[in-house]
């Protein structure tokens, strides 16, 4: 995502101990570190009620997506997962593919050096192998949410290369068989389009630190699809025009990326003239195409209207994957208001997800899944 989420204190795992029980294919996550639980009896109603006449199995979006062959996708917290049954129901309900919001990220699974905390990124792996979902790794290689023993560490450049291989590597091969894609590298691109961004990965490595992430990852484990994963690439601009230079030079070395993430963190400003023909360019390169971070932010209090242009967004991005052969999956960054990250990274901002903060579905849930009906790829 562009700017690093700011995590509500309900996120907050604080060392708390994850434990998942798989009973009857559901994974039940109870938090034992004395966080208390808030399930209310009113959401779990509004949650069933909502099954009965929008996400029942067999209506929902992931089951009305199998027909076009696109992945129905979201981002996801374990510490929602824990917090009410609604959020598990909808989650388990609607979508094919799980993405870990944070919970695969270096500050995350390695917060000193050599002791890792595997507890939240089991817990979502878990919870999408009980449920028929495949997970997608979110991420290996980015300038952000680096633990303090890297980010201020006084290593050399070689230094830093061991310890990114040894990173890669690790999460990789942990979750080998498991994860069916990692977005291998997070933003490399400059905002201002045209040149690599300069992180601690650029600044010690040079751009060969790409190429090199992506052959340690497909060492770690083969069968897995390698992603780079950039935001404000969805048109044909600078930026993405960045990012062609870059795919295509490691496609022409016979590097193992299989294909581009378009992260689709949107406004309703956001023009979108150029999508197809950018999505189709990518593809023409013979790499796989996933929308994977996909919101649409409005300004806060959203009025009705407002809701019906933000459904038209949705929409509208989901029509281009489906025009386009080669993209494989529409994930959205999270699913309820209740959990966005959207009001901590834009204040006065929000509103931003397919379902309210009580998991009712919103104009632009309803217009993907009717989509999905009309519209499937053949």
């Amino acid at each position: 995502m562009r700017l690093r989420a700011i995590r509500p204190p309900v996120w907050a795992l604080s060392g708390a101990t994850v434990v998942v029980a798989l009973v009857s294919a559901t994974v039940v996550v109870t938090l034992l570190s004395g966080a208390a639980t808030t399930t209310a009896g009113a959401t779990e109603a509004t949650h069933s009620n909502l099954t009965e006449r929008e996400s029942g199995v067999g209506s929902g979006l992931r089951h009305r997506g199998r027909a076009s062959g696109v992945k129905i996708g979201t981002a996801a917290q374990p510490a929602a997962m824990a917090e009410n049954g609604a959020y598990q129901a909808v989650l388990s309900q609607e979508f094919d593919s799980v993405t870990s919001e944070s919970q695969m990220k270096w500050d995350i699974v390695e917060p000193a050096r050599g002791a890792y905390d595997w507890t939240s990124s089991e817990a979502l792996v878990r919870f999408a192998e009980a449920n028929g979902q495949i997970v997608r790794g979110h991420t290996l290689v980015w300038h952000d949410a680096l633990p303090g023993w890297v980010a201020n560490g006084t290593f050399s450049p070689e230094q830093l290369r061991d310890l990114l291989r040894e990173h890669i590597q690790t999460v990789v091969g942990r979750y080998k068989g498991r994860v069916a894609a990692w977005d291998v590298i997070n933003e490399p691109i400059a905002d201002t389009g045209g040149k690599l961004r300069p992180s601690l990965w650029m600044t010690a490595l040079g751009p060969g630190y790409i190429a090199d992430a992506l052959r340690w990852a497909h060492e770690a484990d083969p069968g897995a699809k390698l992603y780079i994963n950039d935001y404000g690439v969805e048109a044909v601009n600078a930026k993405s025009d960045a990012l062609y230079n870059v795919v295509r030079g490691l496609r022409r070395d016979g590097v193992p990326v299989d294909g581009v993430g378009f992260q689709s963190h949107l406004a309703l400003s956001t023009n979108l003239t150029t999508l197809d023909a950018n999505l189709r360019r990518f593809a023409d390169l013979g790499l796989d195409i996933a929308i994977t971070e996909m919101d649409v932010r409005l300004p806060l209090p959203a009025t009705p209207a407002q809701h019906v242009a933000q459904a038209g967004l949705y929409t509208r991005v989901l029509q281009a994957c489906l025009a386009v052969a080669r993209c494989v999956s529409y994930t959205v960054w999270g699913f309820t208001d209740r959990y966005s990250w959207v009001p901590y990274a834009y204040p006065g901002w929000g509103d931003a997800c397919l379902f309210d903060a009580t998991y009712q579905p919103k104009p632009a849930y309803q217009q993907l899944r009717q989509l999905l009906v009309d519209s499937p790829r053949r």
